[in-house]
């Protein structure tokens, strides 16, 4: 009635009673139901979802497969290796987020934090001002929806809207570099709600 502590790079599995369970991966098994509207191909290693707000190809791991009855996708794996399990969940987890993007889409928010900080845009290009000598301008990709606020009293923000996850990832990413926030006054650019970490400052001499 002992439990068997999981070791590195060894799956992951439970004795009780004499019974042995083999942990399944959570994230893979789960089903993924396809909204009406949505038209999802399986060609080989090539996933391709069609929805109300576009179509988002994704190539997938060859051993992995993907079966839609019924309404519902699947995601299944040869064996229980480690390749196998870790490519399990991350093909779920694109397939999802696909389904998600092409049906209800995807919106990532930027503040930009600090005086004199502000943000434009003439239609996917933005123009960042952050404190340096010059404005930084980024072209935004075509998939992307981009859209300014600047109201008194709040930081300025940039909000992104598209279908595809990852695309609006990385763009947020580059957007954000441009002026990583500083860990003591928190100037910089931010995701909306992004709890930053903090340090102190130097103290004053007495």
């Amino acid at each position: 009635k002992k439990l068997a502590k999981p070791m590195s790079g060894v799956r992951c599995c439970v004795i009780f009673n004499n019974h042995k369970f083999i942990a399944m991966s959570r994230i893979g098994k789960k089903i993924i139901n396809i909204p009406t509207g949505v038209d999802v191909k399986i060609e080989k290693s090539r996933v391709t979802v069609k929805g109300p707000k576009g179509v988002l190809i994704q190539a997938i791991d060859p051993d992995m497969t993907v079966s839609v009855e019924e309404g519902v996708l699947q995601v299944a794996r040869p064996t229980d290796q480690k390749r196998h399990r870790a490519a399990h969940g991350l093909t779920r987890a694109l397939i999802n987020n696909m389904v998600t993007g092409v049906t209800d889409g995807f919106t990532r928010v930027l503040e930009l934090v600090g005086v004199g900080y502000r943000v434009s845009n003439s239609g996917n290009i933005l123009e960042i001002s952050v404190g340096y000598s010059h404005p930084v301008y980024f072209a935004i990709p075509d998939e992307i929806k981009v859209e300014t606020i600047t109201e008194k009293g709040s930081n300025p923000r940039i909000v992104l809207k598209g279908s595809d996850n990852q695309l609006i990832g990385q763009v947020c990413a580059k957007i954000r570099a441009f002026k990583a926030p500083e860990p003591f006054k928190g100037k910089g650019i931010k995701f909306a709600g992004e709890v930053l970490r903090r340090k102190a400052g130097k103290s004053a001499g007495k």
